[in-house]
């Protein structure tokens, strides 16, 4: 027969508490998620089911063993729990069963959130030329800041921080909940402190305790070279301030290129559709393009250039992201074919035509 008493850990005088104490302490140790003996743990779940019902315990204290239908060794059964109260009048509350394996198996880090400043997301629009070089970018939020008066403390200048009453410094209190699987204890953020385990005695004047006001705020961020749409900058610590000296969050820029008239951007490099005259296209020669810089290039159109040939011409692109360099920018040419000719222009295209042209 085995020793539930043994199992746990405990004397056979244990109180109900104990007994929970005993159980969660072992889960926690032997759970098969958290990489334990799981026929350990199987033992010390039946042992539990037994000596935490007063009436299966009363049972077991006396003959050895508890007399029902179903075979306690078994463990937890949700599927016959549910038929049990089938029909019944209770409600079966899957959020009670979630808070109870969080209570058993979550961490103290999961249950506990101070009041850490959110995160703030901005969008910025750049224009293309701007991706040439890095520079600063202002702005101004209005958004949690760390008040002045009281250096974000939360407490009049000069007055001291107080325990919490409620939770008694520790910042968490205990939440009771009733299941049909018993009454089980959690811990969470204790609503009078939100978790600091202190208030102040006196409250600043000016953020009411808070340790942070509402206020306007004047950003400059280092926009590097060669950034594209939809790339991110994160500003550590330039979000929103946290309550009382709390861990501020952080800053998300979101950037956009705006749409250029002329050149289309794809990756590092640009393209350009430059129109040239049927003459140049033929006998070759050179024409000055336009640059992202805003100066003129002069580039060489080669012989006997058909419509849509593209010509590369490196270095003239965006920089580089991550390393030196630029991209390149590449010209498609589009021949021009004049509507309308003059009747010189069409005596010499007679003339050519006649050479075979």
């Amino acid at each position: 027969m085995k020793d539930y008493y043994q199992i746990l850990g405990i004397s056979r005088g244990a109180s109900s508490e104990e007994i929970k104490k005993a159980f969660r302490k072992l889960a926690h140790k032997y759970h098969p998620d958290k990489g334990g003996d799981e026929k350990k743990f199987k033992e010390i779940n039946e042992a539990y089911q037994v000596l935490s019902s007063q009436e299966k315990r009363a049972q077991y204290d006396r003959f050895g063993q508890v007399f029902e239908q179903g075979d306690p060794r078994q463990g937890f059964n949700f599927e016959d729990i549910w038929k049990q109260h089938k029909g019944s009048s209770y409600n079966f509350d899957f959020g009670d069963l979630e808070s109870l394996f969080e209570d058993f198996f979550g961490t103290p880090q999961k249950r506990r959130t101070k009041s850490q400043g959110n995160d703030i997301r901005v969008d910025i629009e750049i224009p293309l030329e701007e991706t040439l070089k890095g520079q600063n970018r202002g702005f101004v939020l209005h958004k949690w800041v760390k008040c002045s008066r009281c250096d974000g403390v939360g407490a009049e200048p000069g007055t001291k921080l107080d325990e919490c009453f409620s939770c008694r410094g520790i910042g968490e209190v205990q939440q009771i909940k009733k299941t049909f699987l018993g009454t089980f204890t959690q811990y969470v953020i204790c609503p009078e402190c939100q978790g600091e385990g202190n208030r102040p005695k006196t409250p600043c004047n000016v953020c009411q305790g808070e340790g942070r006001i509402k206020e306007k705020e004047r950003i400059e961020v280092f926009i590097p070279a060669g950034i594209d749409s939809g790339q991110i900058i994160k500003v550590m610590g330039k979000g929103e301030a946290g309550r009382k000296k709390n861990r501020p969050g952080n800053l998300y820029l979101k950037i956009f290129i705006k749409p250029h008239p002329i050149f289309e951007r794809k990756g590092d490099d640009l393209y350009l559709f430059q129109s040239i005259p049927f003459s140049l296209a033929v006998l070759g020669g050179e024409i000055e393009i336009p640059t992202l810089e805003g100066k003129k290039f002069l580039l060489k159109i080669p012989v006997g250039s058909s419509p849509g040939k593209i010509l590369q011409i490196p270095g003239k692109g965006i920089p580089h992201f991550s390393h030196y360099g630029r991209g390149s920018l590449y010209v498609q040419l589009q021949i021009q074919i004049p509507k309308r000719l003059t009747r010189k222009q069409k005596e010499l295209l007679n003339k050519l035509k006649q050479e075979g042209m």
